[in-house]
């Protein structure tokens, strides 16, 4: 049986995100698993994802990581209460602050590697720290502050 992907588990009313929403056929659609205790997903790169050519849009790694990170945020806080991410009630992250660390120039057209740690749980926010690689050089460092989604970003029944 194949592994479903974080992302894989957000009822259609959580799918619409441009990062991670799989209903969102102009969006990056990442998928995020568990890799033992950290977090992994990859993602190559489009030619249109281009700051310079031969290299990435720094905004799409910015993207990358917050999607990445409130995915994990969400798996992580199911795994520690025990449940399964198809139980409810739902439980979503949103980006409460981002940083990003771009360290080396990173390559366009290769396969994209974010590795998340959880490195703070609370009950309303999550702290996870994302490595992005490629090609086995590790080209961004970021940290994601997830908070658990506001009830007035629910949608209306």
């Amino acid at each position: 049986m194949e592994q479903k992907a974080f992302q894989d588990y957000y009822s259609e009313e959580f799918s619409h995100c441009y990062g991670c929403g799989r209903l969102n056929k102009h969006g990056h659609q990442i998928k995020s698993y568990w890799d033992g205790e950290e977090s992994v997903a990859v993602f190559t790169p489009e030619p249109y994802h281009i700051a310079i050519p031969g290299f990435v849009y720094g905004g799409l790694i910015a993207s990358l990581v917050d999607c990445h990170g409130t995915g994990t945020a969400a798996a992580a806080t199911y795994k520690a209460q025990g449940r399964a991410m198809d139980t409810d009630p739902a439980l979503r992250f949103v980006t409460g602050s981002i940083h990003v660390d771009y360290l080396a120039p990173t390559p366009l057209g290769v396969p994209l590697e974010l590795r998340g740690t959880v490195s703070e749980m609370g009950p309303k926010k999550v702290v996870v720290d994302i490595r992005v690689s490629a090609e086995g050089k590790l080209c961004a460092k970021g940290r994601v502050i997830a908070v658990k989604m506001p009830d007035t970003m629910m949608a209306k029944k």
